[in-house]
């Protein structure tokens, strides 16, 4: 029966539980067949040759699908490596995850620092909290404990473009120093694979840089930049790594026809985003485009500066966001710093909602020319210079509004003076239950989570 007492020799310590507690840990772990063999016989307890502190812990675990005070004396690494060898990985891994993320209570709880060429060129996260990072030609990655999983040499000098592309850890990079789009087999280290934009009616299409990478379930997209002012973004089969077709060739420098800086697959739209910021002695400007990728088709843009219809004319974009689970996307504008938003599913000649903060200590927003915006579990992360800053839902009633509207966000600031002094934040990026930032310069990637009290939420 589930409830009958069992022992347990682990290291010489005899621990003595139930049934049900071992089996708690899932019918394939190692526990729950010692459990199914120790009913089975009468004689001494099972004798396992492992830590029995950690054991301990871990035993507490099931019992309680929490980590006592007293995991604090081993590393992460010490106990995934017993949780491992027991079977019971998903359990310690649900009780190491952070808090769910809030940006009015994260704070900086490490820094990322790879071994050699520190300075992060570009990373990408992945929906478990862990991530890749590109620092030189060098690519490391950290799992979703945000221990070191491995680094690999690439044949760049630099890495500009990131982006995990398979779960069996094939990763494409580009570099928009270098010709070509790469793909590297993680797990050995070695180049599987590499895509040229070759057009044999054209001979300005020669050896061209990749300034972006997006990816779908089947495709992977690419946005190539020819040395004579020609670009296109190429879609290439996951499975063959062969270009399947080309998507919104363009010439020309002006700001309407730039290669895009940014590309965003939306899933549940089945559109590819492209975003383009171009800046120069008059201003910024740029473009947002989504395109259908089976048809090559636009289905939607809008170009700024825009039309004398808009209602922040002459205020361009200098960053656009994506938010492919919410349907959203937000910019924030380069003279005013102001903070727009937009619903993809009700995009018009104009559908940008202004965001209106009504604490009027926090109005001044400074202007947006060296901000950068990331828009992630329904906040909106608001670089400014050196500062971190977040826009939260206001929930009404208990409910959060699903229209969004002036006074739908409210804004704090996330950082200390020592946080903004660190450099200038180049990228933002969320990925599970963490936030991570990247700062001109700088060395090593910071992560960012919310507090063990975190669940503090807006009323009006």
């Amino acid at each position: 029966m589930d409830t009958d007492r069992i022992k347990l020799n682990v290291g010489g310590k005899v621990f003595e539980t139930t049934v049900s507690t071992l089996r708690s840990g899932g019918s394939e772990s190692l526990l729950a067949a010692l459990s199914s063999r120790q009913l089975q016989s009468s004689s001494n307890p099972v004798f396992i040759d492992r830590d029995p502190e950690i054991f301990s812990v871990l035993l507490s675990l099931l019992r309680t699908n929490r980590l006592p005070s007293t995991s604090r004396r081993f590393t992460d690494q010490e106990l995934s490596d017993e949780a491992s060898y027991y079977g019971i990985e998903s359990q310690l891994k649900s009780a190491m995850l952070p808090n769910p993320l809030s940006g009015i209570d994260a704070s900086v709880v490490s820094t990322i620092r790879p071994a050699s060429d520190g300075v992060v060129s570009a990373f990408t996260t992945i929906d478990d909290g862990s991530v890749w990072i590109a620092h030189g030609g060098q690519i490391s990655v950290y799992d979703w404990n945000l221990t070191h999983a491995g680094t690999i040499r690439t044949h760049l000098d630099a890495i500009t473009s990131i982006k995990q592309v398979t779960p069996s850890a094939m990763v494409a990079v580009a570099s928009n120093l270098a010709s070509g789009f790469h793909f590297y087999n993680f797990a050995n280290g070695r180049r599987v694979g590499s895509v040229e934009w070759i057009d044999p009616t054209d001979p300005r299409i020669y050896k061209a840089p990749v300034t972006a990478i997006a990816d779908s379930p089947d495709s992977v997209f690419a946005a190539f930049d020819s040395y004579h002012k020609e670009n296109c973004v190429l879609a290439i089969d996951k499975s063959t790594l062969q270009v399947t077709s080309e998507i919104g060739r363009q010439s020309g420098n002006s700001s309407k026809s730039i290669v895009p800086g940014n590309l965003t697959y939306v899933t549940d739209l089945g559109l590819l985003a492209a975003t383009a910021v171009a800046s120069g002695a008059f201003g910024f400007s740029g473009y947002i485009r989504l395109w259908d990728p089976r048809s090559a088709r636009v289905v939607w843009e809008t170009n700024e500066p825009g039309s004398g219809r808009s209602s922040r004319f002459g205020d361009s974009f200098a960053d656009v966001s994506i938010d492919v689970k919410e349907l959203s996307m937000c910019k924030i504008c380069s003279k005013s710093g102001d903070l727009g938003m937009a619903d993809l599913r009700k995009l018009s000649d104009d559908p940008w909602v202004y965001l209106r903060d009504t604490n009027p200590s926090l109005r001044n927003t400074s202007g947006g020319i060296s901000s950068v915006v990331h828009c992630y579990k329904k906040q909106v992360f608001v670089g400014r210079d050196g500062g971190l800053e977040v826009w939260s839902r206001v929930a009404q009633n208990g409910e959060t509004a699903i229209e969004i509207g002036e006074e739908s966000y409210r804004r704090n600031y996330m950082d200390k003076l020592h946080d903004s002094e660190r450099g200038i934040i180049r990228k933002i990026e969320g990925g599970g239950e963490r936030l991570f930032v990247s700062r001109e310069e700088a060395e090593g990637l910071e992560v960012w989570q919310s507090s063990d009290y975190s669940g503090a939420v807006f009323v009006q």
